[in-house]
């Protein structure tokens, strides 16, 4: 899909609100309610606009801490890989997991109530899973910027 700049008006306008009505957004990106409509939908089904979600705040919801955690594997055949990463993809802490090429093998983020709640997911998660070989945790000091919009 040839995305122009009316598109990526609407595509900011949506990241700042997902809520806009339709009107509303029409009016934000200068188009009429109909073909600003047209486009959305366009995008949506292209997968350009993949969901619509409602960001939280992780203090008030009992998830304040946030944690990166690098982790190494055993190796990185296949099965390996697969075998952490089916695990990982079932547990609702884990918000990110990367592939990494560099120092280790995968990068998490992590979220829970507070050190002692992170302690029992490692414990219960990390030095369970089949081929972890080794993780070490880095604690983030001061949030300076985090976002969920992408610069189009």
């Amino acid at each position: 899909m040839n995305i122009d700049a009316i598109d990526k008006r609407i595509l900011r306008a949506l990241q700042k609100d997902g809520r806009l009505q339709n009107v509303e957004l029409a009016k934000k990106v200068g188009l009429s309610p109909s073909p600003c409509l047209r486009r959305v939908r366009l995008m949506e089904e292209a997968g350009v606009i993949e969901k619509y979600v409602a960001l939280l705040n992780p203090a008030k919801v009992n998830a304040a801490l946030t944690v990166f955690v690098r982790v190494w594997l055993t190796g990185q055949d296949e099965e390996t890989v697969s075998r952490f990463t089916d695990v990982i993809r079932d547990v609702p802490e884990v918000l990110e997991c990367h592939l990494m090429a560099g120092d280790c093998d995968f990068l998490l983020r992590v979220v829970s109530t507070d050190l002692q709640d992170y302690r029992k997911f490692q414990t219960k998660h990390l030095t369970r899973a089949e081929g972890v070989q080794s993780f070490k945790t880095e604690i983030p000091m001061q949030k300076i910027k985090l976002t969920s919009e992408l610069p189009v």
